[in-house]
């Protein structure tokens, strides 16, 4: 099994900024892709932006050039992702689900699956 953690929302004024994180931690053998979604009042999730292990990060059309992915690459904590946001807008109010894609290992048994974080609520607003 894998647990993520995030952490970083709130309320900002448009224009703001905030960093969310996602830290995945269980016996992990590879984790294969990291992501965010966000779901608002009334609305179904739908994905913000994707880093898959070794590639391209790509974002949805309405965060391009405000939003920003990142993996972290140091040796303990490069299973955690980052969301840059970047000069907010009102209709980015949602909360947001890190997701990751990984591939665990017990008892010499290997599995693939989605795992869901618990959701941060970032709220936009003045």
């Amino acid at each position: 099994q894998v647990q993520l953690v995030e952490s970083g929302g709130g309320l900002v004024q448009p224009g703001g900024s905030l960093r969310l994180s996602c830290a995945a931690s269980g016996r992990i053998f590879s984790i294969n892709a990291m992501a965010w979604y966000r779901q608002a009042p009334g609305k179904q999730r739908e994905l913000v932006a994707v880093i898959p292990s070794g590639g391209i990060a790509n974002y949805a059309d309405p965060v391009k050039g405000r939003f920003t992915i990142s993996r972290d690459n140091a040796k303990n904590t490069e299973n955690t992702v980052y969301l840059q946001m970047n000069s907010l807008k009102p209709e980015d109010t949602a909360v947001y689900y890190c997701n990751v894609r990984a591939t665990t290992e017990s008892e010499s048994r290997f599995s693939t699956s989605n795992y869901w974080g618990q959701g941060t609520q970032v709220t936009v607003s003045s």
